[in-house]
Order: structure tokens, then C-alpha cells, then sequence
């Protein structure tokens, strides 16, 4: 069996072989390219892709589909300045061609002190082009206004334009961007015109494969995929295929100096560092699976779509890349071909000095890193966390500058009250429960289903939707109507939903950590064959973490501006770092279990940092660049997630690899590989291992 996964693993090298996976992965293309375009037809843009299973507020919105065979979302346009009466009015004429069929465009409501107007227009979402429709609006709004006045168009149906705009871009900005990223740091890595085309090329072909399963998974298996997973599910690709790429080039361009023959070092490449690829590919995807557990739905979409990116990354990198790279031969690295007998690398190097350095004062090293990373995790003390509607935007976006208009004018919660959903003989009685509730600025009657058996109350709140005291507010309301026998009343709206997915959110956290942290752990004990070794680099990634996270809200305070963290970024930010951070470490101690089966303990660990210093290095830029990508977009979210990945990768890359663990495995010695066989070997008189066949035929 051992024999045949061999002769599988390297048959993309083979001098047969490697044509029939290239024609493949060719066929596969042509066959299923026409499917990687239509993912955007899966994905679920609905009100409850973002909120937790089972919420309140989800089931609120359930039911509020019943309601009306054509469902109704408001914009709201807010006038302000002398002489406002007169556009309202010619606008609202204009407004009630939008208007969806059966309802009308109400008279625009004055505020109580006399400063504004507020035109609120019911659309129609089972039309198509909504939209389209408030881009109108806000055309028509913005035409033939008299000096000083001034018209925003928000509410719901504003901000979910806002947003459209944001994710109809995002696919493409992404792509575009992390290719121009990707391609710039391949060329300063390799400073060849022709090698950094291939792991570009090789991202491609996982790509298209990724985009397929992913649809044919969604249309066919119930896989969530919402638009932001979908965006970053490139970027993860992008990011991830590009570091097995480098580990995979640089260990084939060492073993090109050992061997003759390309076929053959393709085949020693594949077999020495395959094990270190898939343990990094299956850490990755099955701590994105457990993202399963979480209650948020967006949580996991993302979680379960990037396993897929993972996967399909995994299978292109360790397929199609070797097989173009034999056929293409050792002309694919000029000007700098590696000749065969020839040192693979510099007697000494920036590595090995880095890694003498550490071994002269190992305890010191350890210790000072682990300061330094202590010092940087004090300040995520101090995180903020939760971001209002209106600060879920780097720039302020119509919707969010037209709310900001009502709140000054009118109670906040005008343009986007609370709903509730109850029984239609218990509305009246319902309804004088909640007008008495503190922070309720008035209750309208939204009217009943079909059938006649549900009722909606409208619930104006006092203070600005999702801000703390709204939430407070909602938390009154439920228990007041949920004290109502027989009334089967549901709170939902934009408050309740945030107040849903907070909570979901500390649930999801104390849920998914522990089963990333234990699966992480598995797989490391599998691929070190030893107990200590595994618990400390998973507290090495873990300490990485909560540094990155205090320095990331550094960023996030003092130079970005943004009012706090978003509830979702620390689950986010934890499984993407645990996953992606202990690759390094995968890389390195996986080396270093090599090496020290051949020549020792401290020889084992220098050369293991030497050797792969450089590519960890490559992988650990390019990985956090294009995660930074992220941070130029306008969503909050996704800016603090890739600020929050970089500098965690950067972090992982230049200190925790290659100062804190090397030095840890040095002052530990033997006790590192405990309780496993390397610990029982290096405990004989000369202090090296046995040898055995698999040794034998290390390189040297």
C-alpha cells in the first residue's frame, strides 16, 4: 500500500505521467470552466445569510414573507434646508412610479423641530433592478435642488444598494488585485522572467476548480455561500496555493543539485516535502470545517467554502505544478539554473547566521521573543467590540450619511424600527404591551398575512438601530411580548438581528476555538511523532494570536479610525491564524524532524531553519499580502480581517518561526520529541539516532 500512495504521490513527475495529468487537469478545465461563472447564481443574499440559525430575529423575517406575495423594503429620503417642502413635494411625485404595486407614497413627514423632511417610498424586492431603482431615486434627488437644500436616500432599501455596490465589485477588485500582488512578489522572489508564471498558472487551474466545486456543492449539497465568502474564497486560493508552491519549487530546486535527472528529483521533492503540504492542507481545511459548529450562518459559509478553496489549492499545487514544471525542465529557473553536483545553497547564509545566533543563547531568545509577543497581546485588553450600520463603512456610503440625518431630526429608530410578529387576536393586546416600554418612541401596525392569522407591529425605537441602548430596548421588548400566553410573538428588525448575532457570535467563540485548537494539535502529534513538541508550537500559534490581535487593534484605533472591532473578527481572526500560522511551523518542524533523524538534535534544528528559512520567508509575504489586500476595501469587516491575518502571518513568519520555536526546540534538547521514537534515539551515548532505510537515503 505504502508502494502505491508512492507511486501516486509522484506520479506528476514521471516521465509518462506527467503528460497525463497535464492533459487532465486540460480536459477538466474545458469541460467544467463554463460552471466557475456561475457561482454567483448560488450564492444567498437573503436577510437571513448573515444572522445566526434559529435567531429571533430570523424566524421574524420568516415569517414576515408571508405577508405579502411581493415583499416590501422602504427607502427613506431625508430633505434638510430652507425651501425642502417645495423638492419634497416635486419629488415625491416622481417617486410614486417606484412605488410597489397597491401601495403608495406617503406625504413627507415633518420632524418635530422643523428642520426636516422624511419621504418614505415602499419598493418592491420581487422586482427586479431594486437597485437600479434607488440609484434612480437618488439621481431624481440630487437633480434640481435649490441652493442649501440637501437629499440623501437611505433606510433599508439605501443601505442594501450600499452594499450591493460593494460585493458586485468584490470579486473582481480581488482577483485582480491579489493576481498584481501575487505576480510582483513571484518575480522579486524567483528575479526569473519565466518561473513566477507557473505557480500563477498552476492557481489558475485551482481556481476554476475551485469555483466549480463550490457550485456544484451549493446547487447540489445545501453548501452555504454567501457574497463574502465567495470573495475571499480567490484570495484564500491566491494566498495558499501560492506557499505550496514555494515550499514545493524550492525543494525540487534543492534536489535538482542532487540529481541528474529532473524526473527523479521531481520525485524526491514530491515524496520529502508531500507530507508537510498535506498536513498543512488538512490543518487548514478541517479547521475551516469546524466553522460548521458556529450558529453565525456567515461564519460558516465562509468556514466551509475556504475548505474547499483549501482543497482544491492542495490537489493543483501537488499535480499540475510538478508536471508543468519536469516538462518545461531546469531552464524554467534562469538566469539561476540549478546545476546538478553543484552546493544547493551558500556555506553560509542569512539563516544560518540567524539560526547560530539563536542556538549561542536559546533560553535568552525564547524568552525575549515571547516578551515581545506578551507586550503586543496586552493591548487586545482593551478591544471595543461591535460596529453600528453606520460604521460598518470605511467611507460613508448615502445610506449611512442619510441615517445620521434622521437621527439628528427624528426618533433614530425611524427609518428602520423594529418588527413584530404575532398572533393576529393578540395584536391589540400586544400592541398596548409595547407602546409602554421604555425606549419605544411609538407602535404602528404593520399589517396581517393573507390568511388573516399573523400580525406585523411596527416599533419605532427611541435611539439610533443597533446602537447599545436599542439593544437594550429590544431585550425589553421580548420579554415583554414573550409574556403574552398564546401570543407566539417574535421581536426581529436591524437591532434585534445585531443583538441576535453578538450573542451568537460569544456562543460560536467558546464552541469552535476548542475543536480548531484540538484538531491542530491531532495533526501535529501525527506529523512530529512526539507529545511536547505539538503542545508548544500550538501555544506558540495561540500566543501569535492574541499579539496579533492587540496590535491589529492598534492599527485599528489610532491610524484606520475605526470605531471598534466587529463581533465576528475574533473567531475569523483566530481560525484563519491557527490554521494558516501553524503551516510555518508545519514546514519547519517537519524539516527539522528530517534532519534530526539524520544528524542530531541541534544539527537537525539548524539545518531545518537554514533550509527553509527563505521559502517560509517568500510564503509568509506573499500570504500577508494578499490578505492586505482586504484592507482597502470599504467594508469595515473584511478591512480588519486582513489587517488583523497580515500582520498575524507576519508575526508566525518572522518571529515566532524563525526565533521563538527554533529556540524552544534548542533549550528543550531531546525532551522536544517526547514521548515519541527521535526522543528514544537521541537518548543513546553518541546522541544521534539509529539509522534506517528511510534515513539512508537522506539527502546529504
Amino acid at each position: 500500500m505504502n508502494a502505491l500512495l508512492t507511486r501516486v504521490a509522484t506520479a506528476p513527475g514521471g516521465r509518462r505521467t506527467k503528460w497525463l495529468v497535464l492533459a487532465a487537469w486540460l480536459l477538466l478545465a474545458v469541460a467544467l470552466g463554463p460552471l466557475a461563472g456561475r457561482l454567483g447564481e448560488v450564492e444567498d443574499t437573503g436577510a437571513n445569510a448573515f444572522l445566526p440559525r434559529g435567531a429571533e430575529s430570523a424566524r421574524v423575517n420568516t415569517e414576515l414573507e408571508r405577508f405579502r406575495t411581493d415583499t416590501i423594503m422602504p427607502a427613506v429620503v431625508v430633505y434638510t434646508g430652507d425651501g425642502a417642502r417645495a423638492k419634497a413635494e416635486a419629488d415625491r411625485a416622481a417617486f410614486a412610479g417606484f412605488a410597489a404595486e397597491g401601495e403608495r407614497v406617503a406625504p413627507p413627514l415633518p420632524s418635530d423641530d422643523g428642520q426636516a423632511l422624511m419621504t418614505v417610498v415602499p419598493l418592491s424586492t420581487e422586482e427586479d433592478g431594486l437597485t437600479g431603482t434607488v440609484d434612480e431615486m437618488r439621481r431624481i434627488a440630487g437633480e434640481g435642488a435649490p441652493p442649501g437644500v440637501r437629499a440623501e436616500v437611505g433606510g433599508p432599501a439605501g443601505s442594501l444598494t450600499d452594499q450591493v455596490a460593494v460585493f458586485d465589485s468584490l470579486d473582481s477588485t480581488l482577483m485582480i488585485a491579489t493576481g498584481l500582488v501575487v505576480a510582483v512578489l513571484l518575480l522579486v522572489t524567483y528575479r526569473s522572467p519565466v518561473l513566477w508564471l507557473f505557480p500563477l498558472l498552476a492557481v489558475g487551474f485551482a481556481a476554476v476548480l475551485t469555483q466549480v466545486g463550490t457550485y456544484l456543492l451549493a446547487r447540489y449539497a445545501q453548501l452555504p455561500v454567501d457574497p463574502q465568502s465567495a470573495g475571499i474564497l480567490m484570495v484564500l486560493v491566491f494566498g495558499v496555493g501560492t506557499d505550496y508552491a514555494l515550499l514545493l519549487i524550492a525543494r525540487y530546486r534543492e534536489e535538482l543539485h542532487r540529481h541528474e535527472d529532473r524526473h527523479r528529483a521531481m520525485a524526491v521533492a514530491l515524496r520529502r516535502s508531500g507530507p508537510a503540504v498535506l498536513a498543512s492542507a488538512g490543518t487548514i481545511a478541517v479547521g475551516l470545517v469546524c466553522l460548521a459548529l458556529a450558529d453565525v450562518n456567515s461564519s460558516r459559509s465562509m468556514g466551509l467554502v475556504g475548505a474547499v478553496g483549501v482543497v482544491c489549492g492542495f490537489l493543483a499545487m501537488v499535480t499540475v505544478l510538478p508536471a508543468l514544471l519536469v516538462i518545461a525542465g531546469r531552464w524554467v529557473f534562469w538566469p539561476f539554473v540549478p546545476r546538478y553536483g553543484t552546493p544547493a545553497r551558500k556555506a553560509r547564509t542569512v539563516w544560518s547566521r540567524v539560526g547560530a545566533a539563536v542556538a549561542r543563547h536559546p533560553r535568552w531568545s525564547w524568552l525575549m521573543s515571547a516578551a515581545v509577543t506578551c507586550v503586543l497581546a496586552l493591548s487586545a485588553t482593551g478591544i471595543g467590540m461591535g460596529l453600528q450600520q453606520s460604521e460598518m463603512f470605511q467611507d460613508k456610503p448615502e445610506s449611512v450619511v442619510a441615517q445620521e440625518r434622521i437621527s439628528a431630526h427624528y426618533p433614530s429608530g425611524a427609518a428602520d424600527p423594529a418588527r413584530i410578529v404575532v398572533k393576529a387576536d393578540r395584536a391589540a393586546e400586544v400592541g398596548a404591551l409595547v407602546s409602554e416600554v421604555p425606549g419605544v418612541a411609538r407602535v404602528e401596525n404593520g399589517g396581517r398575512t393573507p390568511g388573516g392569522e399573523l400580525a406585523a407591529l411596527s416599533v419605532v425605537l427611541a435611539d439610533t438601530p443597533d446602537s447599545g441602548a436599542a439593544k437594550d430596548t429590544v431585550d425589553r421588548l421580548r420579554t415583554a411580548v414573550h409574556s403574552v400566553d398564546g401570543a407566539e410573538a417574535l421581536v426581529g428588525g436591524t437591532t434585534a438581528q445585531t443583538l441576535d448575532t453578538q450573542r451568537a457570535a460569544a456562543r460560536d467563540l467558546r464552541t469552535v476555538i476548542p475543536a480548531v485548537l484540538a484538531v491542530v494539535l491531532l495533526v501535529l502529534v501525527w506529523l512530529l511523532r512526539s507529545l511536547v513538541g505539538p503542545l508548544l508550537l500550538l501555544g506558540t500559534v495561540v500566543l501569535s494570536y492574541f499579539a496579533a490581535l492587540g496590535a491589529s487593534n492598534l492599527l485599528f484605533e489610532h491610524v484606520l479610525g475605526h470605531a471598534g472591532v466587529d463581533w465576528s473578527i475574533p473567531l475569523m481572526g483566530f481560525v484563519f491564524l491557527v490554521a494558516l500560522g501553524i503551516d510555518y511551523n508545519i514546514f519547519l518542524m517537519h524539516r527539522v524532524r528530517e534532519e534530526t533523524g539524520r544528524a542530531g538534535h541541534v544539527r537537525g534544528v539548524l539545518e531545518g531553519l537554514t533550509s527553509t528559512g527563505g521559502v517560509i520567508t517568500s510564503a509568509g509575504v506573499v500570504l500577508a499580502a494578499t490578505f492586505a489586500v482586504f484592507a482597502g476595501l470599504p467594508l469595515v469587516t473584511m478591512a480588519q480581517m486582513g489587517v488583523l491575518v497580515g500582520i498575524g502571518v507576519l508575526l508566525d513568519t518572522f518571529l515566532v518561526r524563525t526565533v521563538l520555536v527554533p529556540a524552544l526546540a534548542l533549550d528543550l534538547g531531546r525532551w522536544f520529541w517526547w514521548p515519541g521514537r527521535l526522543f528514544r534515539e537521541l537518548g543513546r551515548p553518541d546522541g544521534l539516532p539509529r539509522t534506517s532505510g528511510e534515513r539512508e537515503h537522506a539527502p546529504v
